[in-house]
Formats: structure tokens, sequence, C-alpha cells
């Protein structure tokens, strides 16, 4: 499983099963090629019987700096790893394994710190109050749920399971008062009459599959949306789906889920290969990831 590279040459990875459609050798190759660094970036197809002796081959391969990781396996890996760092811990998956200095493998979250970062302007200002709406309770929930926890953030999870929305909640934030809704309530429209929210931070999120392609949309109605909402999507094919278009009818402002991908993807890098990737060049990666 080791790749065909020049021997001696740094490399990082992502792996998954299957794994043909990541775009994060583009976004890495991408980063490596404007910063000329004599490294590489590829995608490799890892399943899930392949994990242990993967990680035992990769840990003693003095030119691997690390991998991504992608589905199936972010919560499968961590029984392999060394050490897991606090936060993977709590979110309760691994989506970026790093080899340390002493040649432990380290298990890390980069999809908090992704999923956050096209919200950092808004984060700096100071709010009375902060919710969040998001949609759907599978994998990608758990990091932004953390996030936003973290962030001082009411939320609403939405899931066609409540049990499994409430469950969520309460491993990952116990102690705060969130709530929790069937999906379907959002899907017809609503006569609620929403209060002031001058100095209020609202967020809609899709965390599900919902409007990924070969899925169905996202039945989402934007009256169920506070004024001045910000409607995030986390779905990158198509970047642009219905619930970003219909949210932009509405009036509201939209984050694309290319955002998070390259959010989650910068804080790897840097682990990786030990710089900044050159983020004035967003505009131009992001023209090469619609391409």
């Amino acid at each position: 499983m080791t790749p065909d590279r020049r021997p001696g040459q740094a490399y990082a990875e992502v792996i998954g099963d299957p794994i043909a459609q990541s775009k994060s050798p583009v976004i890495h190759g991408f980063w490596i090629e404007k910063l000329g660094l004599d490294a590489e970036y590829r995608a490799t197809r890892v399943t899930t019987d392949e994990l242990e002796d993967y990680f035992a081959d990769r840990q003693n391969d003095l030119s691997w700096r690390g991998c991504n990781v992608t589905m199936p396996h972010k919560q499968t890996i961590m029984p392999l790893l060394d050490r897991i760092e606090p936060l993977a811990k709590r979110v309760g998956a691994v989506n970026t394994v790093v080899k340390a200095g002493d040649g432990a493998l380290v298990g890390r979250n980069t999809d908090v710190a992704g999923f956050l970062e096209p919200l950092l302007g808004q984060l700096r200002d100071t709010h009375y109050f902060r919710m969040a709406r998001i949609l759907g309770t599978g994998g990608a929930a758990r990091a932004i749920v953390a996030g936003l926890a973290g962030e001082s953030f009411t939320l609403v999870l939405a899931g066609r399971n409540t049990d499994k929305a409430r469950a969520l909640l309460d491993e990952l934030d116990p102690g705060g008062e969130h709530h929790v809704a069937p999906l379907d309530h959002f899907a017809t429209p609503t006569d609620f009459a929403f209060d002031d929210r001058e100095g209020c931070c609202d967020l809609v999120i899709n965390a599900s599959p919902l409007g990924m392609r070969g899925q169905p949309p996202l039945a989402f109605d934007w009256s169920h949306a506070p004024p001045g909402s910000i409607a995030y999507d986390i779905v990158t094919d198509p970047v642009e789906t219905e619930f970003l278009a219909n949210a932009r009818a509405a009036g509201f402002a939209t984050i694309d889920g290319l955002a998070m991908l390259i959010g989650q993807a910068a804080a790897a890098f840097t682990h990786f290969f030990g710089v900044e990737p050159p983020r004035q060049f967003d505009a131009e990666l992001r023209e090469r990831l619609l391409a």
C-alpha cells in the first residue's frame, strides 16, 4: 500500500473507502504547488480490514507525515492510534492522523476548526444570544455541535430520530440548555413571530447528506429562520445546493461547503508539513475545485 513516489519525498494522504471522490488531493496539491514544497499528497483507498496493516506500515515510513481520514473510518481508527487529542476525544471522531516526533500516531479533529473558520468574523462580536438550528444527527453533526457549544450557542438539533438527537446533545454538551426537533418540523411553513434579533447571532445549518448529488433535497421552509440568519450547508457536491439557493432567495446570507472543506484542510496541512498554507490564493483554489 506504499505510494509510488520519489524516495525520501515527504508525503501525506487521505484514506477512506470509497476515496476517488475526495477533493483533498486537489486542495493540498494546490498549496504544495504554490509553496514549492518537495512533498506530495494523494488519495489512498483503505478498507476497514486493511486499517491495522496500513497504520503499521505508515508508522515505519520515515517519509509519511500523516493522513486525513474520511468515511467510514473516522471512529473505527481511534483504537489503532497511540494518542488522541482532547477535542477529537470529545467529538468522538478523528479526521487527521499525524506522526509525532516520537513516532506516535496522534489523532486530531480539524473538522471543528474548519466548520468555525468562516464564522470567525461573527464570533468575534459580542451577542446577547446565539442560536443554531442544526439539521442532521450524523457524524458531521458531532463536530458542529461540539464547535458551536464551545462558542456559547443554544442549539436546536433536528433529526428523523429525536432520541438520537437528544443523546448526541447530552453526550457532547451535557450542561447545555439545548433542544431537539423532528426534521420534518421545518419542512412546512410557520407563522411564528420572531422577536427582535438585534444583537443576536442565528445560524441554520445543513449537517446532513440531504441535497448531495444522488440524495433527495433537504426540505426546509425559510419561514423558520429568524431575520438575519446565516444559512450554512456543509454539502460540497454540488456546492450550490437547493438549500442555499432558497436561503439566498429569501434574503439570507450563505456559506457553502467548500468553506469548511478548505478550513479543515488548512489545519491539517500545517500539521503535516509544518508551514501555513497560502490562504491568499483561496479564490483561485475555489475556482480549481469548481472546475
